[in-house]
C-alpha cells in the first residue's frame, strides 16, 4: 500500500493577529519552538510517510510563501485551491491530485490517505505516528473512514465533540478503535461539562484517514456534486509536469468554483457509513488563540506568559508577547490582570483574555477601512 499524507494549510489564522497575516498566517509562525507550525507538522509525519508522499494543500495566495518556506519538499507537492470552498472541496481536490500522480503505479484501493492539520501542537511524535500507523492498518482492511479523537482533559467549549459507540475487536492493543454515535457542535459550558464528566465523548481533532477508493465512493454518495467531479479534476492534473501546475489550476477552476462551501464534517463524516474513531495516545492542542499558548508554554509565578522583551510588574494571568524583530521595543505592564498584549513590528493588540476568540473582529474592521497593510 502507498501511504500518503495531505496537510491542510490554507487557513488565515486571524485569531493570532497581529502576528498572523494574509501572507504569513499562523501555520507559518514559530509559536512554540524555533520551527514553524507547518515545519513541525511535516517532521511529525515524515517518520511514517516519505517526504515525497506528503502534500500540502493551501490557497493561491500562500502557494509561493509555503514553497519557499519548505525547501526540502518537492514544489509540486504544494497544491493550490482555485478558490476558498471549505474542507470538503479541498480534500476532493487533494484526492484528485493524488489519483493523477499515482495513476500508472497504484490503484485507488492501494492508496492510503492521511489528512492532517498544519497548526496543532502534538507530542510526542512517536506516539502520534503510532496512532496513525494503527489507524491506517484498520482502514486498509476495512471500507471505513476514520477520525482521530482526543480524550478531553477539561470541559472545553471551543472544540467539537464525538460520542463514542461500541469498541471493535481490533488487533491493536495500543490504539482503541470504536464506532461513532454522533457528532456534537461546540457546546456551551454546561453541556461541555456534561460531556467531559460522562467519559463517553472525545474531542474532534479534524484528522482523517481512509483508503482513496473508499473516500471517493463515500464522497460521491453523500456529496455528489463534489465527489463525482474527482475523476474529472484528476484528468486535468495528469501529464502536467511543470511544478507550478498553473495550467491545471486554470482548467480546474471552473469545476472547483462551482462546489458548495461545505466542511468535510457536514458534507461527509456525519453521513458516512462505516465511520470509526481512533483514540489518540498523544497529547494535543489546537492552539486556537493567544490564550492557548498559556496551556503549553511555561508561565511565571503570577501565571503570566511572557515572550520577548517584556517586564510585568504587579500583573497576573496575562499573555504578553513582544515579537518586534529589532528587540529595541519593550512591553512594560503595571497592575494588569487577564489581558492579552501582543506587539508586532507594525501593530499592537490589547484585549481581555476572555475575548481572544473575537480578535478576528479587528481584522474584519481593518478590511472594512481598507487598511490592508495591517491585514
Amino acid at each position: 500500500m502507498k501511504k500518503t499524507a495531505v496537510i491542510m494549510a490554507g487557513g488565515s489564522g486571524e485569531r493570532f493577529w497581529p502576528l498572523s497575516r494574509q501572507r504569513k498566517p499562523k501555520q507559518l509562525l514559530s509559536l512554540v519552538s524555533e520551527k514553524t507550525m507547518l515545519e513541525e507538522a511535516i517532521e511529525r509525519i515524515e517518520g511514517l510517510i516519505p517526504l515525497e508522499d506528503i502534500f500540502i494543500i493551501t490557497s493561491k495566495l500562500l502557494l509561493e510563501p509555503i514553497r519557499k518556506s519548505l525547501p526540502r519538499l518537492p514544489k509540486e507537492n504544494v497544491i493550490a485551491e482555485p478558490a476558498k470552498r471549505n474542507t470538503a472541496p479541498c480534500l476532493a481536490l487533494a484526492a484528485a491530485f493524488i489519483s493523477a500522480k499515482y495513476k500508472n503505479i497504484y490503484k485507488s484501493n492501494e492508496i492510503l490517505m492521511s489528512v492532517l492539520t498544519a497548526d496543532h501542537l502534538i507530542a510526542p511524535a512517536k506516539d502520534f505516528r503510532k496512532t496513525i500507523e494503527k489507524t491506517l492498518a484498520y482502514v486498509e482492511n476495512n471500507d471505513a473512514l476514520a477520525i482521530i479523537g482526543i480524550k478531553p482533559d477539561r470541559p472545553e467549549t471551543g472544540y467539537g465533540y464525538i460520542e463514542l459507540g461500541k469498541p471493535f475487536d481490533y488487533a491493536s492493543k495500543e490504539v482503541e478503535i470504536q464506532s461513532i454515535v454522533r457528532f456534537c457542535e461546540k457546546p456551551n459550558y454546561e453541556k461541555a461539562l456534561e460531556f467531559f464528566e460522562s467519559g463517553k465523548f472525545l474531542w474532534n481533532s479534524g484528522m482523517f484517514f481512509w483508503r482513496l477508493d473508499c473516500f471517493i465512493n463515500q464522497l460521491t454518495e453523500h456529496l455528489f456534486p463534489v465527489g463525482s467531479k474527482i475523476p474529472e479534476m484528476a484528468e486535468h492534473y495528469e501529464d502536467k509536469t511543470n511544478i507550478a501546475l498553473e495550467s491545471s489550476l486554470d482548467s480546474i477552476s471552473p469545476i472547483f468554483e462551482a462546489f458548495p462551501d461545505i466542511s468535510i464534517d457536514y458534507g461527509l463524516m456525519e453521513k458516512a457509513k462505516n465511520l470509526v474513531i481512533a483514540k489518540a495516545i498523544f497529547s494535543w492542542d489546537d492552539l486556537g488563540s493567544w490564550d492557548s499558548l498559556s496551556r503549553v508554554l511555561p508561565n511565571d509565578e503570577n501565571n503570566n506568559l511572557s515572550k520577548g522583551n517584556v517586564i510585568a510588574l504587579e500583573s497576573a494571568n496575562s499573555v504578553l508577547i513582544n515579537a518586534v524583530q529589532s528587540k529595541e521595543m519593550l512591553i512594560a505592564t503595571l497592575g494588569i490582570n487577564d489581558l492579552v498584549v501582543v506587539l508586532s513590528d507594525d501593530a499592537l493588540l490589547v484585549c481581555p483574555k476572555d475575548r481572544v476568540q473575537e480578535v478576528k473582529k479587528c481584522v474584519a474592521e481593518l478590511k472594512s477601512q481598507n487598511k490592508e497593510k495591517w491585514v
